[in-house]
């Protein structure tokens, strides 16, 4: 864990819209539905944005509770930031049903949809709600690749510009700055994910998906075989005749993802399970954009170097 340690203390480093007027408070109010989603509008927006995240680094997305304090938030918020393809349609249509204003709704400056601005994987060729935790669009999970990222980072700091002109300037120095930064990192993640080109992992959802691209890993198995749905006796012990004739180095898990079926795989076969902060806060080290991607190429080098 001391090259863990150090990854992370390295990382420490046409639409409608309306302007609100310069001040020297934050005016611009962010609702953002996840972790990563928020720590980029503090990036961008820093001194002229408040952001409030609807879930927290070690929750699942997927499914939350739409409490009485999200739906005050939603109804102060000037941008709401989600990751959309239906990631949160068990939510957030009832927080936009209680009085979301009109400048949030789809279509406006105030609601930018992560999933609409980058090329989605794994679009299904048949819907059908048998077949599970099904995204008609695609997977929604977009932040795992650090070049979406970049472009997120681009398309919020027009938003804000938009929502805020006043202040237009200042969220241009930011994004640049941002992206300076973060195409240096860029850089030195990509030297190390060719390092880990190839190699072999089992994952519990398909959420690791756009990682498992960008990084170059070979996903041998998912312990899901229907997303969202318990694998079943039958499904692990498929996983256990695949994982046993590869050379999988790693079982990855988020920290909201349960235990049991990555437990029972490694139990059977030595290979040892790697859970991986998934999002900024997912882990106590990955507490920005930044560390969120040094922490997890470190835990997965620790895994592809053991014998």
């Amino acid at each position: 864990m001391k090259r863990l340690a150090l990854a992370a203390a390295l990382a420490a480093g046409g639409l409608t819209g309306i302007a609100l007027p310069a001040t020297g408070a934050a005016e611009v109010r962010v609702l953002a539905c996840e972790p990563e989603w928020a720590a980029l509008a503090e990036e961008i927006g820093a001194g002229n944005v408040t952001v409030h995240s609807a879930t927290h680094g070690r929750q699942d997305p997927h499914h939350i509770r739409a409490r009485p304090s999200l739906i005050a938030q939603v109804r102060r918020a000037d941008l709401l930031f989600c990751s959309g393809a239906d990631l949160e349609v068990g939510w957030l249509p009832v927080l936009m049903q209680r009085g979301a204003r009109m400048e949030v709704q789809p279509g406006q400056a105030g609601n930018l949809m992560a999933a609409d601005h980058v090329e989605l994987l794994g679009r299904p060729e048949v819907v059908d709600r048998s077949l599970g935790d099904i995204h008609p669009s695609g997977n929604p999970h977009v932040h795992l690749d650090p070049e979406n990222v970049a472009l997120l980072a681009s398309e919020l700091a027009r938003r804000l510009e938009r929502i805020d002109s006043a202040n237009a300037v200042a969220y241009r120095e930011r994004l640049a700055s941002f992206l300076d930064r973060w195409n240096d990192a860029m850089a030195r993640w990509r030297e190390r994910a060719s390092r880990l080109r190839g190699m072999q992992v089992v994952v519990h959802h398909k959420a690791w998906a756009y990682l498992i691209r960008w990084a170059g890993l070979e996903r041998v198995a998912a312990l899901e075989r229907i997303s969202g749905i318990p694998p079943t006796v039958a499904d692990l012990k498929n996983v256990l005749e695949r994982a046993s004739g590869a050379h999988v180095k790693a079982i990855i898990r988020a920290p909201h993802e349960p235990t049991d079926a990555s437990s029972w795989l490694a139990e059977r076969t030595g290979i040892p399970v790697v859970e991986l902060p998934y999002t900024v806060g997912g882990q106590r080290e990955a507490h920005d954009l930044f560390a969120l991607f040094e922490v997890t190429f470190a835990l997965l080098e620790e895994a592809n170097d053991r014998p």
